[in-house]
């Protein structure tokens, strides 16, 4: 069976299988980006010079599109992204398409975000390389109308037609990927307003799950509170019946919310040590495996051992390698000896595809950019890959 046959072929240090589609220019540069992002300093001085220049104009949009924006973000538009789709295609790598511009305000703009979504669940419609929509709650919605509701305060009458907005963008997009037959992850947020976000996604995981698994919300399980949730969530699925969306990762806002949280004197919502987060994170493997006919399981990772954990733990319980149920993912230009090692041993595997102008983009890019100068040991680890295979290719010419 493919099953056992690929088992002892899943090694996430070939980087051979994992580099197949990079030329050699292609490694260079991003040998050369992953060299920059490890300097800390250097990710603090050249985000404001590099915002700055984009205000003013200066003209240095080329060498960001032809750099960090060409590793990380497959392109501006949906079908300019159609090559980079196609090349992890190669690799048996399915594409989450994420419009990643960040930090928009107006209802306007809302709209527009939602009608960009709408376009991606159209585009999916026409190519079985994309698995995924997703979209972020405040995408869709503003800030801090989440983040009033999520303190209990008492909306005006203007705030309430907002917000009726927008659970009717949120409700139009999950909608609109039933009637297409494609999954649609709900992104977790910042703590102060993901009460809130999980009151929507489960709204819409009752709503819209009721024959398998369509929606999906974000548990973030660097916090100590949600492998709880989760549980919670299944149970609560479980006497409702219907289907669980689970898009499990570590967390993306550590320093934001020990910083908040200490300022504002509550307790932090952070697991103590990464050791926890580590186990919470396993647990809520095990426990969506476990429930696997009910549970629609996305281990969004770059963690070897998480990953190897689900494999190992997928054989164990002969679940196929494509079950249509389990899903790893990880993001665009990083992490390509998970992805392409699980590709293939013909596990259900998908890129983060961020996209969008590239002025646009860019807050989010310098954030990935700071959260992977602090990940412990993630830059080091890409580049120590990256030098493995050029000297692979050395020896081979």
């Amino acid at each position: 069976m493919i099953a056992q046959e690929n088992k002892a072929k899943l090694n996430f240090d070939n980087t051979e299988i994992a580099f197949k589609n990079k030329s050699d220019r292609d490694l260079e540069r991003a040998y050369w980006l992953f060299k920059m992002v490890a300097s800390s300093t250097l990710i603090k001085v050249g985000t404001p010079i590099t915002n700055f220049s984009l205000r003013i104009g200066l003209p240095i949009q080329g060498i960001i599109r032809n750099t960090i924006y060409k590793q990380f973000c497959g392109g501006e538009t949906i079908r300019g992204c159609s090559d980079a789709i196609q090349e992890l295609g190669k690799g048996n790598v399915t594409t989450i398409l994420d419009y990643s511009v960040e930090g928009e305000e107006s209802e306007e703009n809302f709209d527009a975000t939602c009608q960009e979504i709408l376009s991606t669940v159209e585009y999916a419609k026409q190519n079985p390389l994309i698995s995924f929509c997703v979209f972020k709650p405040t995408g869709v919605g503003r800030f801090d109308l989440l983040a009033k509701i999520d303190a209990k305060q008492t909306l005006n009458v203007e705030e309430t037609a907002e917000y009726r907005r927008l659970l009717d963008r949120c409700d139009r997009i999950c909608k609109a990927c039933y009637d297409a037959g494609i999954r649609v992850l709900i992104d977790a947020e910042h703590s102060w307003i993901q009460d809130t976000i999980d009151d929507i996604a489960r709204d819409m995981m009752e709503k819209y799950n009721k024959q398998n698994v369509i929606v999906y919300n974000t548990y973030q399980l660097y916090r100590h509170d949600k492998l709880a949730s989760l549980k919670a969530d299944f149970a609560y699925a479980e006497v409702q019946n219907f289907y669980i969306g689970a898009k499990i990762v570590r967390g993306a806002y550590m320093e934001i919310e020990r910083e908040r949280a200490a300022e504002n004197g509550y307790s932090s919502p952070i697991q103590p040590t990464k050791e926890a987060s580590d186990m919470d994170y396993n647990q809520a493997i095990l426990f969506c495996l476990d429930h696997i006919d009910r549970i629609g399981l996305m281990a969004g990772t770059h963690n070897d051992a998480s990953c190897l954990l689900l494999a190992e733990e997928m054989d164990k319980r002969h679940i196929p390698h494509d079950h249509p149920n389990v899903f790893f993912a990880q993001l665009l230009g990083m992490s390509d000896n998970l992805s392409f090692n699980l590709g293939a041993a013909n596990y259900n595997v998908a890129k983060y595809m961020p996209y969008g102008p590239v002025k646009s983009v860019m807050p989010y890019l310098f954030r990935r950019a700071q959260e992977n100068s602090s990940a412990q040991g993630q830059t080091g680890r890409e580049l120590g890959l990256i030098i493995k295979e050029k000297k692979r290719r050395s020896a081979t010419k």
